[in-house]
C-alpha cells in the first residue's frame, strides 16, 4: 500500500526549528487544582495562554474516569467547549486530546471539526485515537469490541470528507453514501490530523492518515526515540516519508517558580517531570534532541499553568 503524503503540522503552523509548545487543560472533576474547572476559568486560562505565546491548546474527550474501586470522575465535553474557546481567542491553535472516533459517527464527526475550524479561521487540530476506557462505552451504551477496526472504517469516511468534501463507503460497522461535507472551513484540506497510536495497526493508520503522530506520556527521551524508530519503520513499510510526519509528545509536568518548595512523591500527581522553569526546559531539550516537534504539556498546578507553560516554552526556545 502506498500511503497517503501527510502535510505535517509545522507546515500549517509556520513554525521554524523551534518545537511548539502546547498546554492539556484538565478537565476533569478535581483537575483545576482539587477544584473542578468551570467555562469562565478556562476562557480566562486560554486568553493567558495565548498572550505569553503558548503554541497550542488541547482538551481530553472523555465522559469520565473510573478509578478501580468504581469511584468515578466526569469531565465536561471536549467539542463543547473548543468551540466555545475558539471563539474567544485568535491566535492559539486548538485541538482534543484525542477525541474516541466511536464516540460519534464519522461523519458526525467531520461536521463537528469543519465547523470549530471555521469558527477558529483554520485553528483546529483534530486529535483522534480508537478509544480505550471500557467503563464508558459500557455507560453509555457504545460497543466495544474491534475498536482498531472500528477506528479504520471511521478514518475512511471522516478523512475523504476532511479532505476532499465526499465520500462513498460501505463497512462492516459504519457507512457513507455519497456523503458531502458543505459548506467548507478555511482550511483547503480540512483541519490538521493527529492520531495517537501504539500498537502495530494503529501505527499503520497514522503512517497512511495522520498529519501528526503522538505519544505520550513520557519522561525518557529515549523511551521516545524507540517508539519513533518504531513509527519510522512502519512509514518506510508504507512508503511514506516520516520526514512529513510530525511527532508529538505528551509530558506531564510539575512547574516549580523561584521559592516554590519541591513538592514530596505522595504529593505529586501522576509521574510528572518536576522542577523549576530552567530545569524542566532543559528536560525537554532531551525530547527535541530526538525529533518531538510539537509538545502537549499537562501542568501541575494548573491555575497559574500558561505563567508557569510560558516560561519554560521561553527558556526551550532560546537555548535552541
Amino acid at each position: 500500500m502506498v500511503c497517503v503524503k501527510g502535510r505535517g503540522m509545522a507546515e500549517h503552523s509556520g513554525a521554524s526549528g523551534a518545537p511548539q509548545i502546547g498546554w492539556v487543560i484538565g478537565t476533569q472533576e478535581g483537575d483545576h487544582d482539587g477544584g473542578t474547572i468551570r467555562y469562565a476559568d478556562a476562557a480566562t486560562l486560554v486568553r493567558e495562554a495565548e498572550e505569553v505565546g503558548l503554541d497550542s491548546l488541547w482538551l481530553p474527550d472523555h465522559f469520565f474516569d473510573e478509578r478501580a474501586d468504581g469511584s468515578r470522575k466526569g469531565m465536561w465535553e471536549a467539542f463543547t467547549f473548543l468551540s466555545a474557546l475558539a471563539a474567544t481567542t485568535s491566535r492559539i491553535e486548538l485541538g482534543t486530546l484525542v477525541a474516541a472516533t466511536s464516540f460519534r459517527n464519522p461523519g458526525l464527526l467531520a461536521k463537528i471539526a469543519d465547523g470549530i475550524d471555521e469558527i477558529s479561521d483554520g485553528r483546529f487540530i483534530l486529535g483522534v485515537g480508537s478509544g480505550w476506557h471500557q467503563p464508558e462505552y459500557e455507560a453509555f451504551g457504545y460497543p466495544f469490541d474491534h475498536l482498531a477496526a472500528r477506528f479504520e472504517e471511521s478514518l475512511r469516511i471522516f478523512v475523504p470528507l476532511l479532505r476532499e468534501g465526499s465520500v462513498g463507503f460501505q463497512g462492516r460497522y459504519v457507512s457513507a453514501h455519497n456523503a458531502v461535507l458543505r459548506p467548507r472551513s478555511p482550511s483547503p484540506q480540512g483541519p490538521k490530523l493527529l492520531i495517537a497510536a501504539r500498537r502495530p495497526r494503529m501505527l499503520r493508520l497514522a503512517a497512511q492518515y495522520a498529519d501528526a503522530w503522538h505519544t505520550a506520556w513520557h519522561v525518557n527521551p529515549q523511551v521516545v526515540a524507540q517508539r519513533w524508530a518504531q513509527m519510522c519503520r512502519v512509514c518506510a513499510e508504507m512508503g511514506r516519508d516520516p520526514e512529513t510526519l510530525e511527532l508529538t509528545c505528551g509530558v506531564e509536568l510539575h512547574i516549580l517558580l523561584s521559592g516554590e518548595p519541591r513538592p514530596a512523591e505522595n504529593e505529586l500527581d501522576g509521574e510528572p517531570i518536576v522542577g523549576t522553569s530552567e530545569e524542566v526546559a532543559e528536560a525537554l531539550r532531551g525530547f527535541v534532541a530526538v525529533g518531538v516537534k510539537h509538545f502537549t504539556a499537562l501542568v501541575h498546578p494548573q491555575r497559574d499553568a500558561p505563567r508557569r507553560l510560558g516560561r519554560v516554552a521561553e527558556l526551550l526556545r532560546r537555548g535552541l
